[in-house]
């Protein structure tokens, strides 16, 4: 049975009057102007995480002192820093990488970026054909369901953001690792596992090459009642600034309201989208991702 809790009175507060609360307020904003109030030493390190992007991962000290424009002597010192707090880390050859915690960062703004990005595409998506639209990306190991626009039909395939998807037996996860590296390829299902979902589900090795190498010539993939009886869905890849595929978009419906001819649609479609997207990612003004 629930209970009634009876919060306790708070002491009265005293109130700040109006010029203290307008004079902190012009203090905060005065250190955000003034050079006196900021620290260099801080300002360098930054400037040396910021150096590393996804075109140039690994630096040398060299390098990062041509770029960052910092004495070595000085940027020794901050790398060294850096290193022992874990942000960066060296390698046998002796250049720099940002440590996983940074990258990680890195990726989970990426995604939010890319998000915001495609949420109109979405909903377009989902608008045109009144199925449920949604948006995955690839975290490290696994595929993560990133966002999505559901359709109101009562009976309808849904999806949740946060989802993990399996990479062998849903569009999204498929068309995504099928894009990949072997070796990243070879982790992601070795960390997942081929789990047979249902009697369509794709278990066997042999079988998961031949239909991911079939994804990667037509350009997007298909989850006919692979990770779920009664559902359909259609998968694209999208290609990021740096020439990665990391994302991608689908289309899920019941099987009952597919058709050969809606079915074709919404492939078009999907796929359409996916380069719209892709194409954004590639310009100038886009962030990496």
């Amino acid at each position: 049975m629930a209970k009634i809790v009876q919060k306790e009175s708070a002491p009265p507060r005293r109130r700040r009057p109006r010029w203290a609360a307008e004079e902190s307020q012009k203090s905060l904003e005065t250190a955000g102007t003034d050079e006196r109030y900021h620290s260099r030493t801080i300002e360098r390190a930054l400037d040396v995480l910021e150096s590393f992007d996804a075109n140039q991962p690994g630096m040398s000290l060299k390098e990062l002192t041509a770029k960052t424009h910092l004495p070595e002597s000085t940027l020794f010192r901050i790398l060294l820093t850096l290193q022992k707090r874990g942000y960066l880390q060296q390698q046998e050859d002796g250049t720099y990488q940002l440590a996983r915690k940074v990258l990680l960062g890195r990726v989970y703004d990426s995604a939010e970026t890319l998000r915001l990005l495609v949420r109109p595409h979405l909903e377009e998506l989902a608008s045109q054909f009144n199925e449920t639209a949604s948006l995955a990306y690839l975290f490290g190991n696994y595929v993560q369901v990133l966002d999505t626009v559901e359709t109101f039909h009562q009976i309808r395939v849904t999806n949740r953001r946060g989802r993990i998807l399996p990479p062998h037996c849903s569009s999204m996860g498929k068309v995504i690792v099928a894009f990949q590296p072997s070796e990243v390829t070879d982790s992601m299902l070795e960390v997942y596992g081929l789990t047979r979902r249902t009697e369509r589900s794709i278990v066997d090795r042999q079988a998961l090459r031949q239909e991911l190498e079939r994804v990667r010539q037509q350009g997007f993939a298909c989850d006919r009642e692979e990770s779920m009886l009664g559902g359909i869905c259609f998968g694209a890849p999208v290609i990021s600034a740096t020439g990665q595929i990391v994302a991608a978009v689908s289309v899920s419906s019941p099987v009952q309201r597919m058709t050969p001819e809606r079915e074709k649609a919404i492939q078009q479609k999907v796929i359409a989208t996916a380069q719209t997207v892709s194409r954004k990612l590639q310009q100038p003004v886009a962030r990496q991702v």
